[in-house]
């Protein structure tokens, strides 16, 4: 059940004045290819929330197309700027949970939901001063990072790659895989590569019709099986993981506080993905932290592509103390030439993220405007919200 006290967002009442939301599109350095398809530019959504002289940003990124999830960057877009925006602006919160609980009266849609609810935490941290790991019941302590791989041109192409990951020393490796890209890639990467520490991530694209291709992995040492069946199949993910010695982690399946809870009671998993846009937001991440630590299930921070801006708040997040496999969590320039932010995300030599101690990164305003494909602005000119 959710739990008032250090979790629950307090800091002293925070009225939304405004709320500023951008639609970019963000060329990638290199195409990335998973069980859904294939993205050269990552369609991300960017909200800026006004309260007095005080601004704070979030982001969410379901990316162009509803293949993650139902969701895509122009229907977060469009349920900010035309239902969710409007039903917040304007009013004040004394608590995050508020806000959620406000935004509850509309179905699903995660990620434009957390657009907006995190930016009640980013608002809060630039008015009181406070690190935003700290009101999220963190700890300022580096966190560490993995290394992900999306489907390569070629086996020895992605060798080459995991080599290199290798060599610099990530704790980690996560592969994606898809039909016709599994078996033969699993067996020449763990072959070649012993030592190192794989899971894999299927997003959904396997059934339990796929049983004879998990008993063939399941020798292969592997961390865990990343999201192996439909975003839906909660108990074909149970049933599959009686049937395996290899730890199932879920990740679009747990698109809510609720999700997390079925499926830790029925045993679908030993692991949890945690992503704020797809959880709709730090409050319900944080739920779903606790729930899985109650529970024993670790839990890691799942990134989608995102800029600095929403990057920098996963790294924030991974603070919390259930977070204990590396995450995904990544520099800017891994896939960007140029982040939208300044300063861009750096890793350290170690492998890891630091979380801010002063202010969170902000889009630069002419990259942003380079990158936009449509804005719109959400005030409250009536004051009236009813």
């Amino acid at each position: 059940m959710p739990r008032e006290g250090r979790h629950a967002g307090r800091g002293g009442s925070l009225r939304i004045d405004r709320l500023d939301v951008y639609h970019v599109a963000m060329p990638l350095i290199y195409p990335w290819r998973t069980a859904y398809g294939v993205d050269y530019d990552v369609h991300s959504v960017l909200v800026k929330a006004a309260s007095g002289g005080h601004v704070g940003w979030a982001e969410a990124t379901p990316f162009f197309a509803p293949h993650y999830c139902p969701e895509s960057a122009l229907s977060v877009f469009f349920h900010v700027t035309e239902v969710f925006g409007p039903h917040v602006v304007g009013r004040e919160y004394d608590t995050a949970r508020e806000l959620t609980n406000r935004l509850e009266a509309f179905k699903g849609n995660s990620f434009a939901k957390a657009s907006v609810e995190m930016c009640w935490w980013t608002l809060q941290s630039a008015i009181t001063g406070t690190p935003l790991h700290r009101l999220l019941g963190g700890e300022t302590r580096e966190v560490a990072a993995g290394a992900d791989f999306g489907i390569q041109d070629s086996i020895d192409m992605l060798l080459g790659n995991i080599q290199g990951a290798v060599d610099a020393g990530f704790p980690r490796i996560k592969l994606k895989v898809a039909r016709g890209w599994d078996l033969d890639v699993l067996r020449a990467a763990t072959g070649a590569f012993p030592n190192a520490t794989f899971h894999i991530d299927c997003n959904c694209g396997y059934t339990l019709d796929d049983l004879p291709f998990f008993k063939a992995i399941d020798g292969l040492g592997l961390a865990f099986i990343e999201q192996p069946l439909s975003f839906g199949d909660v108990l074909d993910h149970a049933e599959l993981a009686k049937q395996l010695e290899t730890p199932i982690c879920l990740d679009e399946t747990i698109y809510s506080v609720r999700a997390a809870e079925q499926a830790l009671r029925i045993g679908a998993c030993k692991y949890i993905n945690i992503k704020p846009g797809r959880s709709g937001g730090f409050t319900n991440c944080i739920d779903i932290h606790d729930l899985a630590r109650d529970a024993g299930v670790p839990v890691w921070v799942g990134g989608m592509l995102e800029s600095a801006v929403g990057a920098s708040l996963c790294i924030e997040l991974a603070t919390l103390s259930n977070f204990t496999y590396p995450g995904d969590l990544f520099p800017s320039s891994r896939f960007y030439e140029q982040d939208l932010s300044r300063p861009e995300i750096e890793i350290t030599p170690r492998n890891t993220f630091e979380p801010r101690t002063g202010r969170l990164p902000e889009p630069d305003p002419e990259r942003l405007a380079a990158q936009t494909v449509r804005s719109a602005a959400v005030t409250n000119p009536s004051g009236d919200n009813g």
